[in-house]
């Protein structure tokens, strides 16, 4: 009776079904900046009252003046990008949605990296297409296989990249962003390239600070919004940007504003408030990133007293990555934490970790709840250590 594009099955896994019973103590899961106690000046909204808003007259691109607001976005990353090459959606989910509809076929597939955050499997699903993943390497910092990449199937029409990676935190390198593009004109496949957290520079590290946005070789597409720029995710506007070769980008734009044409997903309200909220909100991201250093910073002091836990390398975002023993499945450990400690962690399998003993954890926290959310998980590992 229904699609297969939706699975059969959608009953909730173990730890959903144990977050249901007893909401955690100490969530580090948490990934809605407006829940963690980050500051947002007086007035930040204001620009929602546009009384422009009461006109309804869409343009399936956004308006100019909001498409303008976010390609001067990209200045702060050195890049110049023309507002016409800009097309507004509603997230950045569904500009995944739009560009897997403009790019493939029912049936047809695109890369995603792995491990990486689990939603492009749904997203590809539920538009007829394949997510197929291709493997970043713990031991080299998590860069591609560029070889299984460049071994691909002919039914593929899309590479995607995280820049930087959520929850890994790594950077594309800039050689890797080479070769990508290379392999992806020779193909005949465009680029997409997931920028939301580029604003949030950790341990930093090559290709940290810069956009894929300036490709000129390959079809590309780097998309940001809101959400995270901003700290924002109830706004609902996200952006893409198309550049490289200038007679694709051309036909790409016509056929992207077909498919928004269709939704028209982005309201007027927001759209006339963009650039004095992306203006406002440079207080919003300092303080974000501010939060999630210090407490990146507080994570590894609390591990180093615990020889068993390691804190990964983190190139940028919101995330942390630990390595805990193995001596209890991922799963497990995440349920006791939840029904035991009050702590809520997310496990490694989640994102397609290739080994087991992983867990991740929000940098976005109060502090506090964040110090004594891994104090009782460090106790937790410890405890089984011990036994």
């Amino acid at each position: 009776m229904f699609s297969r594009r939706v699975p059969s099955d959608l009953a909730p896994n173990r730890i959903a079904g144990a977050r249901a019973a007893a909401a955690p103590r100490f969530d580090l899961t948490v990934s809605n900046p407006t829940a963690c106690g980050i500051p947002y000046p007086d007035g930040l909204l204001d620009a929602l009252a546009d009384r422009a808003g009461l006109a309804y007259r869409p343009h399936p691109r956004g308006l100019e003046s909001a498409r303008r607001a976010a390609a001067a976005e990209y200045r702060r990353l050195g890049v110049e990008v023309d507002p016409e090459r800009v097309v507004l959606t509603a997230s950045t989910s569904e500009a995944y949605a739009f560009l897997f509809k403009l790019l493939a076929e029912p049936g047809d597939a695109v890369l995603v990296p792995s491990p990486s955050y689990p939603l492009f499997e749904h997203l590809a699903r539920v538009e007829g297409v394949e997510a197929i993943p291709y493997q970043l390497h713990p031991e080299l910092g998590w860069r591609p296989d560029l070889g299984a990449i460049a071994a691909a199937s002919d039914r593929v029409r899309a590479v995607v990249v995280v820049h930087p990676n959520n929850p890994t935190g790594s950077f594309v390198h800039p050689d890797d962003a080479a070769a990508l593009e290379r392999l992806a004109a020779a193909r005949g496949w465009a680029v997409i390239a997931d920028e939301v957290f580029l604003d949030y520079p950790l341990d930093g590290g090559p290709g940290g600070g810069v956009s894929f946005a300036a490709g000129a070789e390959a079809l590309t597409f780097t998309l940001g919004g809101l959400s995270k720029s901003a700290g924002l995710p109830q706004l609902k506007l996200a952006w893409i940007v198309a550049s490289g070769p200038g007679e694709a980008v051309a036909r790409a734009l016509d056929r992207l504003e077909f498919i928004a044409d269709t939704f028209l997903s982005v309201g007027t309200p927001v759209q006339l408030a963009l650039p004095a909220l992306l203006r406002e909100a440079a207080p919003v991201r300092a303080a974000i990133l501010a939060r999630v250093r210090a407490n990146l910073a507080g994570l590894r002091r609390a591990a180093a007293a615990v020889p068993e836990v390691s804190v990964l390398p983190a190139g940028g975002g919101w995330s942390a990555v630990l390595r805990v023993p193995d001596v209890v499945g991922e799963e497990e450990l995440t349920l006791e934490l939840l029904e035991r400690d009050g702590v809520a962690v997310q496990p490694g399998y989640f994102f397609d970790f290739p080994a087991a003993g992983v867990l991740v954890v929000s940098l976005l926290p109060e502090p506090a709840a964040l110090a004594e959310g891994a104090r009782r998980l460090f106790a937790r590992v410890r405890a089984h250590i011990t036994r």
